[in-house]
């Protein structure tokens, strides 16, 4: 997704449009990993000197709902990357020491043989957490 993508997004479903909104999305388009709020609002901090943690969490939680940033939880606490795409679906393998992440080339839910019949799925979740490649070199250096 495109940072021109998600603020269409938002546009088409009645959100205003708002500098700090852009750059919330803009940072995790340029980051290319996930990020916490706290680091977002870091990014943020000179040019909106008085901007809360609350309004940073509470739109990323809106564009979560939107899809435009998928969120995952990684050592306890919510981490948000700007989403692969604006349709379809796909898993991550993520570094958990710096945050990058790959996508998986197909779906774990077609290797399961049988769901019991009184279940209907709604939606699933598939990350596999590890070490990349750099940071697994500095880490084992």
């Amino acid at each position: 997704m495109t940072v021109e993508e998600a603020l269409q997004i938002l546009k088409e479903r009645g959100y205003k449009y708002t500098g700090k909104r852009e750059e919330m999305i803009r940072i995790c388009a340029d980051e290319k990993r996930y990020l916490s709020a706290k680091e977002i609002m870091e990014q943020m901090q000179e040019e909106y000197p008085n901007l809360s943690f609350d309004t940073v969490y509470r739109n990323l939680s809106t564009f979560v709902q939107l899809g435009i940033l998928e969120e995952t939880e990684l050592e306890g606490e919510g981490k948000f990357r700007l989403a692969c795409s604006a349709a379809g679906h796909h898993h991550h393998v993520i570094c958990t020491i710096c945050g990058k992440s790959s996508s998986l080339p197909g779906c774990p839910m077609t290797a399961l043989p049988h769901l019991p019949e009184d279940f209907h799925v709604t939606g699933h979740k598939f990350e596999v957490y590890g070490t990349c490649k750099d940071c697994y070199g500095t880490a084992h250096s």
